[in-house]
């Protein structure tokens, strides 16, 4: 029943020693919030590449593959959130594309808005495609020009200049060489870090954490990073297309609102914190009188923390996850997907049963999944329902940050504050402001987009 799907988690490192597998595993692990539908490792070794992939989580598909794949000093990974309804092992990156003078892998996360055209040129040229996913496309034309201009870094800059949209890429090729890139915007995240024992390259810093590298650095916008032999060889900022023009500002702000985890520092900003500050901001904005403050697992729990300090309410866990429960998107009705919200969260009656409760989520998109935990709520004997949300109402689509398919689905286009309450069930419903998140995110070192809170260009309407 998630609200959004999660973006791409991608994973790299060069090492002075051959446990590259193990340690992109481990990273791996740490980024599976951020896709659940497959996942791919790579190992680069004397110019050979092979990469192993399939649908499923991290632990599902390695554990039995580990002692068997390639011992290399040099390994990407990627957790795959898909853009297709369905998940295909060919969708799941990273992505292996041959050239004529040698072969790379790619792990991308985003999306590239111009991918079908450049697929098109592509294929009339010659090159096949398995997947309809745009990070074989990102591979497929990196490839392309990598083998034209004969140069590794200019030929991922000018194939980076051509795509329109939003990418955070690590490229390796045959002779171990490893490329960060960030595109001119930086709508995903992306960070180095540091071992003694070589390179990391991460989409959160939660990720260089558990496996024993310190963060050095968030890629800049634009930026190009060279790794080779576990060091940072250079750092050039080389992406200069500015995607979409000036309607776009930065940073997705969904990545502290919902997508990162939030023991990341993602541009220098802790999510924990931003989270926390959008909690107390929204007691000060929203108040209202209550017994217990909850929140909603996991993303609004630590808004829940904020609202209650700002509030001076009491804090509550009103909420027990099961965590051994399989993604909702397999069950086969909309009943049995609408109904596995009883299974994933159980209220605590005993908390609940007569009381007051404040529930503190991260977003309402569609208002489907705070509608049944509304219900849930209230089942559990619950006297009033209050729901205070950490974010502005989601009103415009956006393809660079959070991909909604339809506009219309979105419940706050359709209705004001009051109505959207009236619908969900809740005794009184409080967002945050647009002016809030940004004040609560001003710790962030570059621009943030919140284009799908405020709009932007001619879909301001």
């Amino acid at each position: 029943m998630k609200k959004l799907r999660e973006e791409c988690g991608v994973f790299g490192v060069s090492l002075t020693a051959d446990e590259a597998v193990g340690i992109v595993y481990n990273g791996l692990l740490s980024l599976q919030h951020r896709g659940q539908e497959g996942a791919g490792i790579a190992t680069i070794k004397d110019n050979h590449i092979k990469c192993h992939k399939d649908v499923g989580l991290v632990t599902e598909i390695f554990p039995q593959k580990l002692p068997n794949m390639m011992k290399s000093k040099v390994a990407i990974g990627h957790a795959t959130y898909s853009h297709e309804d369905v998940a295909m092992r060919d969708n799941t990156g990273p992505f292996v594309r041959e050239y004529l003078t040698g072969r790379i892998v790619v792990s991308h996360n985003g999306f590239i808005r111009n991918s079908e055209e450049i697929k098109e040129r592509l294929k009339a040229l010659g090159v096949y495609f398995k997947s309809t996913s745009d990070g074989e496309v990102v591979a497929a034309s990196i490839g392309y020009h990598v083998s034209n201009e004969k140069d590794l870094i200019k030929g991922i800059v000018k194939a980076c200049n051509e795509f329109i949209g939003a990418f955070s890429l690590i490229v390796a090729c045959g002779d171990g060489r490893i490329v960060a890139v960030r595109d001119a915007v930086g709508f995903r995240p992306l960070c180095v870090g540091k071992s003694k024992n070589g390179v990391a390259v991460a989409s959160e810093s939660c990720a260089l954490d558990a496996t024993g590298f310190e963060i050095l650095d968030d890629v800049l916008p634009g930026e190009v990073v060279l790794i080779e032999n576990a060091k940072i060889v250079s750092r050039e900022k080389l992406i200069n297309t500015i995607n979409v023009a000036d309607r776009m500002h930065g940073l997705c702000a969904f990545e502290y609102v919902y997508f990162a985890r939030p023991d990341s520092f993602v541009d220098g900003l802790s999510v924990n914190q931003a989270r926390f500050e959008m909690g107390k901001a929204l007691a000060k904005s929203a108040p209202v009188e209550a017994d217990f403050v909850v929140g909603i697992p996991d993303s609004g729990l630590e808004a829940a923390i904020g609202y209650s300090q700002g509030s001076g309410i009491s804090l509550a866990t009103g909420f027990i996850k099961n965590r051994y429960v399989g993604r909702s998107f397999i069950y086969p009705t909309q009943e049995q997907r609408e109904g596995i919200v009883k299974v994933k969260l159980n209220p605590l009656k005993n908390i609940i049963t007569g009381k007051r409760v404040v529930l503190v989520d991260d977003s309402i998109v569609r208002g489907t999944t705070i509608s049944h935990i509304i219900k849930c709520v209230r089942q559990a004997g619950a006297k009033e329902v209050h729901v205070r949300v950490s974010s502005p109402p989601f009103i415009y689509r956006c393809d660079y940050g959070t991909k909604i398919g339809d506009e219309k689905s979105l419940i706050a286009r359709n209705l004001t504050a009051q109505q959207i309450n009236k619908k969900i069930g809740a005794d009184s419903l409080g967002f945050l402001s647009v002016d809030d998140l940004k004040e609560v995110c001003k710790g962030n070192t570059k621009q943030l987009c919140m284009a799908c809170f405020a709009g932007y260009g001619e879909d301001k309407k």
